[in-house]
């Protein structure tokens, strides 16, 4: 396990900000480790996202139920930072939940603590402002590779940006995660290991 210091110059470096001693020790100051059993809910549907949360090790899913069926909308590991966008910046209650996949170690920052720090910090503030412009072009690739593009592009995308969710992730949240059923996510498979 990675010290709360160590943890902070992982983050700068994974989003390319140059963080001074004293802002990366601020920052170490208002960080708080949790600890997961496989399969233990992070956050609950109807609880407010107060905080961003960054995977040392493991893996995590969020996902929602429409219709009584489990959707997965999006699973991270090791650097990844995971949020309820809109819970966390409107402070209201989430529809999404957060599992772990894997025994995990997250490191949470309160949202509270990093606002006061962007402020005193200006370096920190431009890493804050990293993790939204990260977290929104995620979304938008995700949205436009669902509306755009056929299932075995779709496929491709994930095995080229993220081929740890591949190796790792049950395969039912991986077709959840593509929009597709395990049937044809099994077809996907085998054409692009045969192809």
């Amino acid at each position: 396990m990675m010290t709360s210091v160590e943890i902070v110059r992982q983050i700068a470096a994974d989003y390319q900000v140059v963080l001074e001693r004293e802002s990366v020790h601020a920052m170490a100051d208002i960080l708080v480790c949790k600890k997961y059993k496989k399969g233990e809910i992070i956050l609950n549907e109807g609880d407010v996202c107060d905080c961003m949360r960054y995977i040392e090790k493991g893996m995590t899913r969020q996902f929602y139920f429409k219709y009584d069926k489990d959707v997965t909308e999006h699973i991270g590991y090791e650097g990844g930072l995971i949020i309820c966008l809109e819970s966390y910046l409107k402070q209201e209650p989430t529809r999404l939940m957060i599992e772990a996949l894997e025994p995990s170690i997250i490191w949470e920052v309160g949202k509270k603590d990093i606002e006061r720090l962007s402020v005193e910090h200006a370096n920190i503030g431009v890493l804050y402002r990293r993790f939204f412009e990260h977290s929104l072009i995620e979304s938008q690739i995700k949205a436009d590779t669902i509306r755009f593009e056929p299932a075995h592009e779709r496929y491709n995308r994930l095995l080229q940006l993220h081929p740890e969710i591949l190796k790792r992730a049950p395969l039912v949240y991986i077709a959840s995660l593509l929009q597709m059923t395990p049937e044809t996510l099994s077809r996907v498979r085998s054409a692009s290991l045969n192809g």
